[in-house]
């Protein structure tokens, strides 16, 4: 089956590829009430990978004496989150934690418009919810995400922004983060109720929303994205930011078409610039950074000398005047 989604996957690269060629005339592409989820392994012990929770090591059981154990240690999992916090994790950025220092986490396989939670037996083991009594939010949580959902057994569970809310029987240690990404189904709660991601998963070019600008392009970083009105897009990439521009915008690098989210696929592409150096373009139209932009979300770039803006997901200028 890996061969040969493989394949399928190489083969509709090509059709990509191909079709990006064609936008631009240049290189094309880039170089570069809830339900049991069917857990079957034996009361007490963590399911393998395979099971429908995304547990790890089939058979193994956690300490008892840990914080997060199953078990004897059980209570612990199950106790109230008492005042929420936020973390900030080197690998994950913000993440929410409990009044003991407990990762929080969400389950893909839930449901926050309406609540609801997919995860009892076995898998409510291995994630103990979180009990909505007592959970008051703490500084960096916004207290009107937080919410409850009632589970099978009548149980009331902490959501945050609609979702159900999960420790990790894992989890031994405050501030550890052993259920980030298992499965593919469980995740860091970030103070938003989003999902907390690695910085090595985050896309290319993704979309963010600006509350200035609305949706806006950014990079692997998080870093606004922007274009240059001096430049060409048609019939094929042409930058007119060279040496010094350069340097104060600096060329975004080429990303592969499958490492973007929420990006416009036609026409993002990458073209070799005068210098020798490969930029990546949306729509066609070159994209830089900017060396003034120190954190994400700076827009410090937008409407510099009238010529510089952000860029929108179909690669138009955002708040650029009507020509």
């Amino acid at each position: 089956m890996k061969t040969s989604w493989r394949s399928a996957s190489l083969v509709a690269s090509a059709v990509s590829v191909l079709a990006l060629t064609t936008a631009c005339g240049q290189e094309g592409g880039t170089a570069a009430s809830s339900q049991n989820v069917g857990v079957t392994a034996p009361a007490g012990t963590v399911a393998g990978v395979g099971s429908g929770y995304g547990g790890v090591g089939a058979g193994t059981s956690p300490s008892a004496s840990a914080p997060g154990a199953v078990g004897a240690g059980g209570a612990a999992q199950a106790g109230a989150a008492g005042q929420l916090a936020v973390s900030a994790n080197d690998e994950l950025g913000k993440v929410v934690i409990d009044a003991a220092g407990m990762t929080l986490y969400r389950f893909d396989a839930d449901t926050a418009q309406p609540p609801k939670s997919n995860c009892d037996g076995d898998c409510a083991t291995t994630w103990p919810p979180v009990p909505a009594d007592d959970a008051t939010a703490g500084d960096g949580i916004d207290k009107s995400l937080l919410g409850e959902v009632t589970r099978t057994d009548g149980t009331k569970q902490l959501t945050v922004d609609g979702w159900p809310v999960y420790r990790y029987a894992k989890d031994a240690n405050a501030g550890d983060t052993n259920g980030q990404g298992v499965g593919g189904k469980w995740f860091a709660l970030a103070p938003d109720g989003k999902k907390a991601k690695s910085a090595s998963a985050a896309p290319g070019l993704a979309v963010r929303k600006d509350p200035n600008l609305g949706d806006i392009v950014v990079d692997k970083n998080g870093m606004t994205v922007y274009r240059f009105v001096k430049d060409q897009a048609w019939p094929k990439p042409v930058t007119a930011c060279l040496g010094a521009c350069v340097e104060k915008w600096p060329a975004v690098a080429p990303v592969a078409t499958n490492d973007t989210e929420g990006v416009q696929k036609k026409g993002l592409m990458s073209f070799t610039r005068p210098d020798g150096v490969k930029q990546m373009t949306v729509n066609c139209s070159p994209i830089y950074t900017f060396s003034g932009d120190k954190a994400p979300g700076d827009i410090n770039g937008q409407g510099v000398g009238g010529t510089w803006y952000a860029v929108a997901p179909d690669g138009k200028l955002v708040g650029a005047p009507k020509q």
